[in-house]
């Protein structure tokens, strides 16, 4: 289905891309794995998450080309306040539930996660068309990388747009967001392409935290057809930030690491776990990362000393957990 053929295409895109930055080259990327474990994916039923409100996903006529994650039964909130993470897709990708499992998630735990494009993959996805099949291996040079690197299918003003909807229908009155949106609480995120996307808008004076699942900025120019972003970026970073890697056999690993070692003005967190480029996205509820990534939005956003247990200090749980390698600076439990 369209699905398969764009999720598979966006991330083999970014990933070869990024590929091009490091040395050595990490091993061949498994197409036939990739096509697999997407297929069983999207055979999935959608998961509600397992915070305090069970979430669902959904598309509105009046923010076109994104998918929201939220709280299914939003009167169940009380005087709760919701957040806002503005997510982009793993390869820039068109497909807004790529990362369901992982979205869903946070939306359990009082966010809202809105994702660009349209729903493509799982529950909800158009049917398949004949003739539609998935994308096969890239053509190679005599490098052994490939010739064509497809554009992005999304930009990262995907992602302010999210924030100034979200942010407005705050405002509105007869919206059912209306008082609902804590405007502190905002932040941005991506997967590999995606992570890219969070880093150009991670300067946006509104967001108070940023976090990266398997991505980091290239540090010659990018081979990724119109993504300009540059190590310069990093200098424009105003908030606490995590980087979330899949370890060394992650193709995003080194540009990582690279980006941890070159930022200085903000706290940062980096914290690895041996699963590669795919991250646990396709993990029951997100699996490990989600758990990371909500327990960080816990601290940064709403300043929960508890999550920040997780983070700060020589014996923080993730410093104890032999599945993570972690490591940061400038980090305290006031960063945030």
């Amino acid at each position: 289905m369209m699905a398969l053929r764009s999720v598979v295409a966006g991330l083999l895109a970014s990933s070869i891309g990024l590929a091009q930055a490091q040395t050595p080259a990490p091993p061949p990327f498994d197409f036939a794995k990739m096509h697999a474990e997407v297929e069983a994916f999207n055979k999935k039923p959608d998961t509600v998450g397992t915070g305090k409100y069970p979430a669902l996903k959904e598309m509105v006529d009046s923010l076109p080309n994104h998918v929201i994650y939220r709280p299914a039964d939003l009167t169940k909130l009380g005087k709760e306040k919701l957040g806002v993470l503005a997510w982009g897709n793993g390869g820039c990708a068109a497909d807004g539930a790529g990362g369901r499992f992982h979205l869903a998630e946070i939306a359990s735990s009082e966010q809202r996660g809105f994702a660009g494009g349209t729903i493509q993959s799982g529950p909800g996805a158009p049917p398949k068309l004949a003739g539609d099949t998935p994308p096969g291996p890239p053509a190679l040079g005599a490098n052994g990388m490939p010739m064509h690197i497809p554009p992005p299918a999304t930009k990262s003003t995907l992602l302010t747009e999210a924030i100034d909807w979200a942010l407005a229908e705050n405002q509105r009155k007869g919206s059912p967001y209306y008082g609902r949106i804590n405007p502190q609480w905002i932040a941005v995120s991506g997967w590999s392409c995606g992570g890219l996307q969070a880093l150009e808008v991670a300067a946006d004076p509104r967001v108070r935290t940023a976090i990266i699942h398997s991505s980091g900025i290239f540090a010659d120019a990018s081979p990724i057809p119109g993504m300009t972003i540059t190590k310069a970026a990093l200098q424009k970073l105003h908030t606490p930030i995590i980087y979330i890697l899949g370890g060394p056999s992650d193709i995003a690993y080194a540009n990582g690491m690279d980006d941890f070692k070159r930022i200085t003005a903000v706290p940062v967190f980096v914290a690895n776990v041996d699963v590669g480029h795919g991250g646990t996205f396709m993990d029951p509820n997100g699996g490990r990362e989600a758990s990371v990534a909500v327990s960080w939005l816990d601290w940064q956003l709403k300043g929960d000393e508890r999550a920040a247990k997780l983070f700060v200090g020589a014996d923080c749980g993730l410093c104890k957990d032999r599945d993570w390698q972690v490591d940061s600076k400038n980090l305290s439990v006031a960063n945030h």
